[in-house]
């Protein structure tokens, strides 16, 4: 099934990462920038020539008016699924245990699409993604990541809570990021293999994720706010867990 990105980052990151390229659709009078150029260039060179587009048209097919005067086709892509997390819990690289960012009811794209920004710059394994009540890696995430999204493995799973259970008996450790937590990122030993799992929007962890935590931690507020949005939050924690391992990425 086809796909359609817009906007030249994410345009760009899924050329670079390797996703069949079917259409390129660009508004006329577009001025070049070094990222347009090279979107012609990788279109060309996998025998795709760019389309001119009225930007109404591009409107259309993009369903914004923010799309840069670029859209594309792509081949739909393909999820991993439980079997490779498993693996690349035995595979991981010597000096960065695996890290797997697990979504618990994160349904706003824009959410997920900067969770996948700051888990791909941060050393993330894998981002988790139930197959129900979770946003999915569409367009407007994977604007919002700036194409990062394409770069970061995406697992889809059946049941968080029996996912979360697997990992646990295969030697990772489930960190759960709540408002109500007990203990402070920078006083919890993130350097261990790691499943963080983040809650919904507003609702937070639910209550079944939450008992299958092995700890749970909260970021220290010091203002009249009481929470941060869940992306902020999740960046947060991902830098705490860079930091603590020396920032000694893996990839």
């Amino acid at each position: 099934m086809p796909e359609i990105l817009y906007g030249r980052n994410p345009v760009l990151e899924a050329l670079r990462a390797g996703r069949r390229l079917r259409r390129l659709l660009l508004a006329p009078g577009l001025s070049g920038d070094q990222r347009l150029g090279e979107i012609v260039e990788l279109a060309l060179a996998v025998g795709v020539v760019q389309e001119t587009t009225p930007r109404g048209r591009l409107n259309d097919v993009a369903h914004t008016e923010h799309h840069q005067g670029v859209a594309a086709y792509f081949d739909g892509r393909q999820l991993d699924n439980i079997d490779v997390l498993r693996r690349l819990v035995s595979s991981a690289a010597a000096g960065w245990p695996p890290i797997f960012l697990c979504l618990d009811g994160v349904q706003d794209p824009q959410n997920l699409g900067s969770l996948a920004r700051s888990a791909e710059a941060l050393g993330v394994t894998a981002i988790v993604l139930p197959r129900h009540r979770t946003a999915p890696p569409s367009a407007a995430a994977a604007k919002a990541s700036a194409g990062a999204i394409e770069h970061i493995r995406l697992v889809r799973v059946v049941n968080l809570v029996q996912t979360l259970r697997e990992l646990r008996d295969l030697g990772v450790v489930v960190v759960g990021l709540d408002v109500a937590g007990d203990s402070r990122p920078d006083q919890t030993d993130l350097r261990q293999p790691l499943a963080l799992v983040v809650g919904a929007e507003g609702e937070g962890l639910r209550p079944l994720t939450r008992r299958h935590c092995d700890a749970l931690v909260a970021i220290p507020m010091g203002g009249k706010v009481q929470s941060l949005n869940v992306a902020v939050a999740g960046s947060l924690l991902l830098y705490e867990i860079a930091r603590q391992r020396g920032f000694a990425y893996a990839r």
